[in-house]
């Protein structure tokens, strides 16, 4: 199979990439604008293997999208390319709208005038692949309840709204034209690799750099946290093995409260780096929780993210295979190897 990648030099999407370069033998076709959050270095070796090729392009450029499809032929696309941050989109939702919607769009209609030209045969086995995100959900709260596929939608910030938004459309392109579409959610990632504006890489670097590590309000809103490894896993097996027009939710089973995460991550720092440690009031080496710094909350914070994964564990046979405890120990050494200036103390 040959599958067109959305967003694989990002977080998510490179770890795809790799998996499928190295664990499967299918090949990939990388579509990724290369925005700020985008990097080939994180495709590792796979970027050099030749089922791999790279095309730099916006999905909401529809005539690069229609070259693409014409060369490269596909047999499925897996739409990961999104605006991905919460604080960013509260700054800014403009972005958002325009790549979350307007390009989910713009690719639903390349990819939708590309399957009507296939044979029977190839219609019938394309596969439309739509990888959206829990927190479409909206706020669990204090409730004992997950996420799952049934659950209506609420979302809460201009980046769930957008990515809620985007579900409908390649739903509807589903109903309406028979664009043999699927669907996916996935609590927050984490691991190798992710640009470091986010909550693990953020506290990482900036406990190495002895700055302060911010949680908004008490620090007790809980996530669902998975390693990105695990959710790589869990795509391809989607688009190979999934049901067309179903919604399948994945997660890491881990749940978390904010302020617990960070406790464990400078936990980890004291034992892994130790010479970053700050300095404490009797002038010894502090923890590096000492940095947590509590922080007015964002408007509209969820409580809780979590997400029933029976139905892909049932249908696909998936089921993580790291445990938190291991995944934020790699999460943290790469971080060290990949930020040498950082760990010496040189930032």
């Amino acid at each position: 199979m040959k599958i067109l990648i959305t967003g694989g030099a990002g977080f998510i999407g490179s770890a795809l990439v790799r998996h499928i370069v190295h664990a499967t033998g299918d090949a990939v076709v990388n579509v990724d604008k290369l925005t700020y959050a985008g990097s080939l270095a994180s495709l590792g070796e796979a970027a050099h293997s030749p089922r791999h090729a790279f095309e730099q392009a916006d999905i909401c450029d529809r005539a690069a999208l229609d070259r693409i499809f014409a060369q490269h032929q596909p047999d499925a696309v897996m739409h990961l390319a999104a605006e991905s941050h919460v604080d960013r989109s509260l700054e800014g939702p403009a972005a958002f709208v325009q790549t979350n919607l307007v390009g989910t769009y713009t690719l639903l209609e390349a990819a939708r005038q590309y399957w009507q030209g296939l044979d029977a045969a190839r219609q019938s086995a394309f596969r439309f692949h739509h990888v959206s995100t829990d927190e479409v959900y909206g706020d669990l709260g204090d409730s004992a309840a997950r996420f799952n596929e049934a659950t209506p939608y609420a979302p809460s910030s201009p980046y769930s709204a957008s990515k809620a938004g985007a579900d409908h459309l390649a739903r509807a392109w589903l109903r309406s034209y028979g664009l043999p579409v699927l669907v996916s959610t996935s609590s927050n990632n984490y691991g190798p690799c992710q640009y470091p504006e986010k909550l693990i890489p953020l506290a990482i670097l900036n406990a190495l750099r002895g700055q302060p590590l911010p949680v908004y309000g008490h620090g007790a809103q809980v996530r669902d946290w998975l390693y990105v490894e695990d959710h790589a896993r869990a795509l391809h097996a989607m688009v190979r093995h999934g049901r067309v027009g179903e919604t399948y939710g994945v997660g890491g089973g881990n749940e978390w409260r904010n302020i617990d995460l960070l406790h464990a991550l400078c936990g980890l720092l004291d034992e892994l780096h130790p010479a970053s440690r700050p300095q404490g009031p009797d002038g010894q080496p502090a923890s590096h929780a000492s940095l947590i710094r509590h922080v007015a909350d964002r408007p509209g914070h969820d409580r809780r993210y979590a997400t029933d994964t029976a139905k892909i564990r049932a249908e696909l046979g998936w089921a993580p295979l790291e445990s938190f405890e291991s995944g934020l120990r790699k999460t943290v050494m790469w971080y060290l190897d990949a930020y040498p200036d950082y760990a010496a103390g040189r930032q």
